[in-house]
């Protein structure tokens, strides 16, 4: 068997060892790597971190300045890897990215830091030492349902990923630049994978760049087919029971990993220019 995650092609190591022994021997199947040195993790995470800010840039999840996908440094996890503010996510290079520390303070890159990012992401990161990468940003769907205060509906399929494992912050008190308001926002998010925050967007987190990226992606198109289903009808729930089932099946952040590899091929192709 043959793993690899991207550029990287080492053996993975994969908590699920269920997992691994359901695996067919004699295939590639791609699973999240491990690493021989923090150096190279490192540069694995700001390699994703770019393409997954590439990838919001070509489906058109920015407005603005507003956004940005945060990765925890593996050496110092209380620092972050971000964006720079006021730079498209369709021009970001890896050498673009900035390094952000517990105090808001930019330790590494040559562009200031999003005042709203640090006061969310700072704080997201502090509360859930699990999570490795945050994503936000003010997409058109996630909106339209956070301007509703509404939750997402076991609907269909894929947005079972979100039962019963996404919260709702039901406030809102203008752009976010105070810690505070940050902590408050993690406090909403608790251990799920996903927030809704009312009349702003949508904020989602993983155990991998990918998977948190991914877990935007998917949250986004479920909104839309939320919004549109209401619109053409009463649409018919899953059963508790069964949105259950189906969330255990697709809604573990390795699922969302390897959800997420066809578009970070694809973009990888299409801008290789994202490395430099």
């Amino acid at each position: 068997m043959v793993f690899g995650g991207g550029r990287q092609s080492k053996e993975c190591a994969v908590s699920d060892e269920n997992l691994l022994d359901k695996l067919p021997t004699d295939l590639i199947f791609r699973l999240p790597p491990s690493f021989e040195t923090v150096e190279e993790e490192r540069q694995h995470r700001k390699e994703r971190l770019t393409a997954a800010l590439r990838i919001f840039g070509k489906f058109g999840f920015e407005e603005g300045v507003a956004g940005h996908i945060t990765a925890r440094d593996p050496e110092l996890t209380d620092h972050f890897w971000v964006n720079p503010f006021g730079m498209s996510f369709k021009h970001i290079k890896v050498s673009d990215l900035i390094l952000v520390n517990h105090e808001g303070k930019v330790v590494e890159g040559r562009y200031p830091v999003n005042e709203a990012a640090f006061a969310i992401h700072s704080q997201v990161h502090q509360a859930r030492p699990d999570v490795v990468a945050a994503a936000h940003s003010h997409s058109t769907h996630g909106r339209a349902i956070a301007a509703l205060g509404q939750t997402l509906e076991p609907i269909t399929q894929d947005v079972c990923a979100f039962y019963q494992d996404h919260g709702l912050f039901d406030d809102y008190t203008g752009v976010v630049t105070d810690l505070e308001e940050g902590k408050r926002i993690a406090a909403a998010l608790g251990d799920h994978k996903a927030v809704i925050l009312r009349n702003h967007g949508l904020l989602t987190v993983g155990t991998t760049v990918d998977a948190a990226a991914w877990w935007f992606v998917t949250m986004e198109r479920s909104c839309q087919v939320q919004l549109l289903a209401k619109a053409a009808g009463t649409p018919v729930p899953i059963e508790p029971e069964n949105a259950a089932l189906t969330h255990q099946q697709i809604g573990n952040d390795i699922a969302g990993w390897v959800n997420y590899q066809p578009l970070y091929d694809q973009i990888t192709r299409e801008q290789p220019d994202l490395f430099e």
